[in-house]
């Protein structure tokens, strides 16, 4: 049984990026082609571990490698994406990116046939065989496992920022669901998802991990798919929370903001500050109102006696944390806006044709 463990925490700062994708035909339809990018042919030099499975067949997942210096975060992403793009290509298939496909059908569309999906197929049922889903997950390095977990546990009250920011998915199933993120509304229906609880420490966290597995609740610790997590493997933290993005440019954002967060809780952890809490229904509330209203959402305050609405986070935390990124994409017109937008003007093959990753 692999836990991992406290000597995985060696690095501090590091990143990794992996982003989740659909495979689609030449009209940017949902298809099936995931067998052929993984196992057909040889991956491509640039990404030399190849891409991977996601659960249906139209779905895909490709990483970038280990990331040593922030400021190399872009060329790293375009190289995993240009490499996707061009793999799929050779293959007559198309890479398109949303928190979910506006033409996805989930009871059309064939599941992988290998065998971890397949047992959380027959564990989970219902839930997984629709989750269509598509994510961004951003990796943090970080030296020290307690630490991790601290910063885990205060990463907690931004995911909801995170997701606001990048919600990208009105449409599941063929209809619009009046939400900005159906995605992390269909994903939470999982097991061992949404906003997780604060943990002690290290040794409380991975108490936790290891009944998990030994219990038969999961089967590994990878199906732990909360909003964040100290991954016990890797030695990061993991944010879980954004949707998936077609433009480059909003994922770097994500990345940035997430990054220059666990460096300054790092920094806070260094100082000796107290950890603040929020109750675990006072941070779902705050996931509601990211996933309902995308960037017109406001957040419970870390007291829970106030509102504060992501325009103003998104000031607040580009001066206390000096990045930009966030402020561009929250003064740009959202995914969700975007998508509804071009289904209304130009209609459903065109919002197809516009999720398509440009070569």
């Amino acid at each position: 049984m692999d836990l991992g463990s406290r000597d995985a925490f060696a690095s501090m700062g590091t990143l990794g990026i992996e982003e989740e994708f659909y495979i689609v035909d030449a009209e940017g339809r949902p298809t099936s082609g995931t067998d052929d990018l993984v196992y057909g042919r040889d991956p491509p030099s640039e990404v030399p571990a190849g891409f991977d499975h996601e659960l249906f067949q139209c779905t895909i997942e490709a990483q970038t490698q280990r990331i040593e210096d922030p400021d190399n975060a872009a060329d790293a992403l375009s190289t995993v994406r240009a490499a996707l793009v061009d793999h799929a290509a050779a293959d007559g298939y198309r890479i398109a990116a949303s928190g979910l496909h506006p033409a996805a059908k989930w009871r059309e569309l064939d599941h992988v046939e290998k065998p971890r999906y397949e047992a959380q197929l027959d564990r989970i049922r219902y839930p997984q065989h629709r989750n269509t889903t598509a994510g961004l997950h951003v990796h943090v390095g970080v030296d020290d496992a307690d630490k991790a977990v601290w910063i885990a546990n205060r990463l907690r009250w931004h995911c909801a920022v995170l997701l606001a920011l990048s919600a990208n998915s009105p449409f599941w199933n063929g209809f619009d669901t009046g939400l900005a993120s159906a995605r992390a509304k269909i994903f939470e229906n999982l097991p061992n998802t949404g906003v997780p609880s604060a943990f002690d420490d290290f040794d409380a966290f991975q108490r936790y991990e290891r009944r998990m597995v030994e219990q038969g609740s999961i089967a590994d610790r990878g199906e732990l798919w909360f909003d964040v997590r100290p991954h016990t493997g890797h030695g990061t933290v993991e944010v879980r929370a954004p949707d998936a993005q077609r433009d480059p440019e909003v994922t770097l954002a994500l990345v940035e903001y997430v990054h220059a967060l666990v460096v300054d809780y790092a920094e806070r952890y260094a100082d000796g500050e107290s950890a603040t809490s929020l109750r675990r229904e006072l941070l779902d509330e705050n996931k509601w109102r990211a996933l309902r209203h995308g960037h017109d959402a406001s957040f419970l305050t870390r007291s829970g006696e106030d509102t504060v609405s992501l325009g103003e986070v998104v000031d607040r935390e580009c001066d206390r944390l000096g990045i930009d990124g966030i402020r561009r994409v929250y003064d740009a017109e959202s995914g969700t806006e975007r998508q509804r937008r071009l289904r209304e003007e130009s209609g459903l093959d065109a919002l197809c044709a516009d999720l398509i990753v440009a070569p």
